[in-house]
């Protein structure tokens, strides 16, 4: 009897010890695996706003594979229009508004890959994340000639005589001397077939905040820097006697903020 009760016991005990055992193996896989991602593939787009842009600079979307819990893969492209620091608008004696010395627009096309690690984690549903990512890539300059309205007519015996030849074209200093015969800037996409490719390079280095309250869902803003250079300097602005390279620079940093969306699988 004695011997069947230490049996007994001894056998309690282990099966107590093993189940304490299993339950504490459960609770740490049960806290690890809250910690990891719930996604693999994440995809956003966005729009841009930089130092070298206008109101909107562009737009832009990246897909981004997970790694581990930590480390993330992303390739992207981004679209954003160009303009030069001096760029600025003047009305013509003929209410139309074009910008002052301005012959060509710039627009960057910037296919990237790059890396992300995630240096704060937000809680699964609620919070804000950190990231830092750092891209880059080539980039393609689209130069596209800006057109103006301008008034050729011969008013040299009657000043006040109407308007009778105005031909739409691309602004040259050395041919549109007399501003006071540029009418309006001319529609936006009439010099595209004219538009030339420059070829360039970029890198770029970032913050991401991102918000969002459910797990297959993103959102958030991205600032960063970007440092981009071309093979020559694009001539957006042009002036008579003066070299396009002096007045126009082929390396080309900004600073930028994109706001984007965007959904997990």
């Amino acid at each position: 009897m004695r011997i069947s009760l230490v049996f007994g016991s001894s056998l309690l005990l282990a099966m107590l010890g093993a189940g304490t055992t299993v339950q504490a193996q459960q609770t740490q896989t049960s806290a690890s695996s809250n910690d990891e991602p719930s996604y693999r593939k994440e995809f956003t787009y966005g729009i841009n706003f930089n130092t070298r842009g206008g109101l909107i600079g562009g737009a832009s979307v990246r897909s981004t594979r997970l790694l581990n819990q930590d480390w993330l893969r992303f390739w992207s492209i981004e679209a954003v229009e160009i303009k030069h620091p001096k760029e600025q608008k003047v009305g013509t004696q003929y209410g139309g508004t074009i910008v002052y010395g301005k012959s060509n627009y710039m627009f960057a096309i910037r296919p990237s890959v790059g890396i992300q690690r995630v240096i704060f984690r937000k809680a699964p549903d609620s919070g804000v994340q950190v990231n830092g990512l750092l891209s880059g890539g080539p980039s393609i300059g689209l130069v596209m000639p800006y057109y103006i309205s301008y008034d050729y007519s011969d008013r040299t015996s009657n000043p006040t005589a109407p308007a009778t030849d105005i031909r739409n074209e691309q602004y040259d200093p050395m041919i549109h001397r007399n501003e006071g015969a540029i009418v309006d800037r001319a529609p936006l996409f009439s010099g595209v077939g004219e538009t030339k490719a420059l070829i360039g390079a970029h890198i770029r280095g970032a913050l991401s905040f991102e918000y969002g309250r459910y797990r297959d869902a993103v959102a958030g803003v991205e600032v960063g820097a970007l440092v981009e250079a071309y093979s020559k300097a694009p001539p957006i602005i042009r002036v008579a006697g003066v070299s396009d390279e002096s007045l126009n620079d082929r390396f080309l940093p900004s600073v930028y903020l994109t706001v984007y969306l965007g959904s997990r699988n």
